[in-house]
C-alpha cells in the first residue's frame, strides 16, 4: 500500500514571505504527522527561497516519520547536507539553478555513471536513495544499473493529460515505466501535480507503488478544506478501492 509524504516547502515560502517564523515550519511538519502523514518531505534549493539549510537540522530533530530530502546532488552542499543530516530517503532530482520547480526526470543513460557515484555516497551512509525519472523503459532500466534503491516517476505530463479528458492514455506510459521497474526490483515513487482529482485513478493503475509525494496541490486544498481534513482526503486516494466525491 502506497504511502503518502507531505513536501512542506509551500508552507516555508509562506513563512519567508514575510519574514517571521508565521507559519511555524516545525509545528506544522508535526502537525502533518499527526494528522496521518507518512512522511514529510523537502527540497532546499541554493537560494533558500523556502526551505533553508537550517531547517533540515531542525526538522530532522523532530519527525517520527520517515524525512525525504530531495535536491540536485550536483551541488556540494546538497550532498553536505543530506550526509549531515541522513534522511530515511534521499531523492536526486536534476535541477538547473533558479529553477521554479522540477519539469523532468534524470538522463540515466547519459548521467549513469555519476548517478552511480551518487548512489553509493548516499547508501553507504545508511541513506535510501530514489532517482526522480520520465516514465521512459530505457530510463528505467539504466537507473536499475546505478543501484539505486527506487525511482520517482515524474508524473505531470500524466497530470495534464488526465485534466484534458485522456487518463487511459495518460497512464500507459507509468504502467509499462512500474511494470519495468518492478521486474527489475525497483521501488516506485511518484509525485508532481498529483492532486485529489488524479491521484486515485494514479495509484490504483501504477503496479507496485510504495510512495507520492505530494506538496502544492495539499496545501492549495487546505487552503479551502483545512490541512487535517487534506491530508486525510490524500491518504483516502492512495488507500480507497472504491471512487469517492470530496
Amino acid at each position: 500500500m502506497a504511502t503518502l509524504s507531505v513536501n512542506i516547502n509551500k508552507i516555508a515560502t509562506l513563512r519567508n514571505s514575510r519574514g517571521g517564523n508565521n507559519p511555524n515550519l516545525i509545528k506544522t511538519a508535526l502537525d502533518i504527522e499527526r494528522f496521518g502523514a507518512q512522511g514529510i518531505t523537502i527540497h532546499p534549493r541554493p537560494d533558500e527561497r523556502h526551505i533553508r539549510y537550517t531547517d533540515v537540522y531542525d526538522l530532522k530533530k523532530v519527525l517520527h516519520t520517515e524525512l525525504n530530502i530531495e535536491g540536485n546532488c550536483r551541488e556540494q552542499k546538497f550532498v553536505e547536507l543530506v550526509l549531515a543530516n541522513k534522511p530515511a530517503q534521499v531523492t536526486l532530482v536534476p535541477d538547473e539553478l533558479g529553477q521554479i520547480t522540477s519539469n523532468h526526470g534524470w538522463d540515466t543513460i547519459k548521467n549513469k555513471d555519476f548517478l552511480i557515484s551518487m548512489v553509493s555516497l548516499f547508501k553507504n551512509a545508511g541513506i535510501r536513495t530514489s532517482i526522480f525519472v520520465d516514465p521512459i523503459i530505457e530510463m528505467v532500466e539504466s537507473a536499475a544499473a546505478t543501484g539505486t534503491d527506487r525511482i520517482e516517476l515524474y508524473t505531470e505530463n500524466f497530470a495534464k493529460e488526465y485534466a484534458a479528458g485522456n487518463k487511459e492514455a495518460a497512464i500507459v506510459d507509468y504502467v509499462a515505466a512500474a511494470i519495468k521497474a518492478n521486474e527489475l526490483g525497483l521501488g516506485i515513487n511518484a509525485g508532481h501535480d498529483l492532486d485529489l482529482h488524479n491521484l486515485q485513478y494514479f495509484a490504483q493503475n501504477i503496479p507496485g507503488l510504495l510512495e507520492v509525494s505530494i506538496g502544492h496541490a495539499l496545501i492549495t486544498d487546505a487552503l479551502y478544506l483545512g490541512l487535517e481534513n487534506t491530508v486525510q482526503l490524500y491518504k483516502r486516494c492512495i488507500t480507497s478501492t472504491h471512487d469517492y466525491v470530496y
